[in-house]
């Protein structure tokens, strides 16, 4: 297990330095953590509202923060280029968020052609029941995304390395809470970047 949580550390950490120097992005991650967490209890009692919940507000902000506010130049402080850390990225890269992004928009139109879902619903009367079943399409395809990626890592690298992944990222919003809480304070103070990126955590 001490290898397990190492390999949970080392993946967090690489995530952390190479892909949240923006204090605004960090700042849009605290917002998504939140958004997770309330999702997280409200998955037990309506998985439906949960879902767009989990996609409207939690991923809509925090891909947003990764594609619009985070730096895509050359990574001074890890002596990067972002074109490596793409290359060495874990979990989706941008041109794999791309993918899973548009599988997302576009999903809810697969009910428009096809309301029962291949049988899977009974045909919504109304533009609530559409959304019922949007909202759990919506948590198929999250939960596809993460199952997918897991197992494409058990191929990539190896089984622990994919359940670390999949670890980290169902934690993910436990973590950015306790990692980006003071982003907001210091952004309102004019700090655009993290200025602490390349020093390892203790």
């Amino acid at each position: 297990m001490s290898e397990f949580f190492e390999q949970l550390r080392v993946q967090r950490w690489d995530d952390h330095r190479y892909y949240h120097h923006s204090r605004i992005n960090q700042s849009l991650h605290l917002i998504s953590a939140i958004s997770f967490l309330c999702a997280y209890v409200l998955l037990f009692k309506d998985p439906a509202s949960a879902a767009l919940i989990a996609w409207l507000i939690s991923m809509s902000t925090r891909q947003a923060g990764h594609f619009f506010f985070e730096p895509k130049g050359y990574d001074v402080p890890n002596q990067a280029t972002h074109e490596h850390k793409e290359d060495i990225k874990v979990g989706y890269n941008l041109r794999r968020k791309i993918v899973l992004m548009a599988v997302w928009v576009c999903s809810p139109l697969w009910l428009l052609v096809d309301p029962s879902l291949l049988g899977l619903f009974e045909p919504a009367h109304d533009f609530a029941g559409y959304w019922h079943h949007t909202g759990m399409l919506w948590l198929a395809v999250g939960g596809g995304g993460l199952l997918f990626r897991t197992v494409h890592l058990f191929f990539l690298r190896d089984v622990q390395s994919g359940l670390v992944w999949m670890t980290k990222i169902l934690t993910d919003p436990f973590h950015d809470i306790a990692l980006y809480h003071k982003a907001p304070l210091a952004l309102v103070r004019g700090e655009l970047i993290e200025p602490a990126h390349g020093k390892s955590p203790v």
